[in-house]
């Protein structure tokens, strides 16, 4: 009878930790993204809409398990178990929480139009649970610019940010200054198409990418000398823009910085410090 007993709870002792996954899956939601919570992960511009080769940030929630940052380059298309499919094309991963998915938007996704519609977003977590497609619009170019609360990521010649003195804890600031030779590097994300071809995921530290198309870049409302716009080497889906501000610019502590590229402009509002 021992034996027998042995026997039984032997036998059915896959089958309860089979019920037992069963039941704590079932206790997960699956999951979701948030209605107009696929964007550009460093603000937004007047079309509204995601550009390839761009970050990409999704909002939502249960969209991961567990938070995880790439660091390898170039980056895998599953991170922590988590892959995004961009209509039907894997996206690299470079960050993902319960909350926030950031990826690189593939460099072959087509840009919306009235026949094809949005893109399709689609979120696998690592349990093999998928979101239902939340939609986002495809544009060749759609810029938007790094920044610290409203804080451009404008670096000087000598590293600071373009900032006033002193402002932000951490980090040497200082204003840009007219007619500075060495200029002024901006970081943005969504400029669109490339000169060279590079795989998705990957950085530019191989060769020089500029930008097909020439951005406008207005400091206060005048249009800035551009001496170089492309992929910066070191980060993963991150535009650099070289520029000289000209004279006439305005000065002050928060001098509006727009980028306009193809006739799509920043509309998220954001400022550097300028001094002479």
């Amino acid at each position: 009878m021992k034996c027998t007993e042995f026997t039984m709870r032997r036998n059915y002792a896959p089958a309860f930790l089979l019920f037992a996954t069963i039941a704590a899956s079932a206790q997960t939601p699956p999951p979701v993204v948030s209605s107009g919570g696929v964007v550009n992960t460093a603000g937004t511009s007047s079309a509204g809409a995601v550009a390839p080769g761009s970050l990409v940030s999704i909002f939502g929630t249960n969209l991961a398990s567990n938070m995880a940052a790439s660091n390898t380059v170039p980056l895998s298309t599953t991170l922590g178990g988590v892959s995004v499919m961009i209509n039907n094309l894997a996206a690299p991963v470079q960050f993902v929480s319960s909350g926030q998915i950031n990826v690189v938007a593939p460099w072959s996704l087509p840009p919306s139009d009235s026949k094809s519609g949005p893109a399709q977003v689609v979120v696998t977590r690592d349990d093999g649970v998928t979101s239902a497609a939340a939609s986002v619009p495809v544009a060749a170019s759609a810029p938007a610019i790094f920044n610290i609360g409203g804080q451009a990521i404008a670096i000087n010649p000598d590293g600071s940010l373009a900032a006033p003195a002193a402002t932000i804890p951490g980090l040497a600031t200082h204003p840009a200054k007219i007619g500075d030779p060495g200029g002024l590097v901006i970081l943005a994300t969504g400029l669109g198409a490339v000169d060279q071809p590079i795989a998705d995921g990957a950085n530019s530290l191989d060769q020089t990418r500029n930008t097909l198309a020439q951005p406008t870049v207005l400091i206060g409302g005048v249009a800035a000398q551009v001496s170089f716009s492309g992929l910066s080497p070191q980060f993963v889906g991150i535009n650099q823009i070289n520029v000289v501000i000209p004279a006439g610019t305005p000065t002050g502590n928060a001098v509006s910085l727009q980028i306009q590229v193809n006739g799509t402009i920043t509309s998220n509002p954001v400022w550097i410090a300028v001094s002479q």
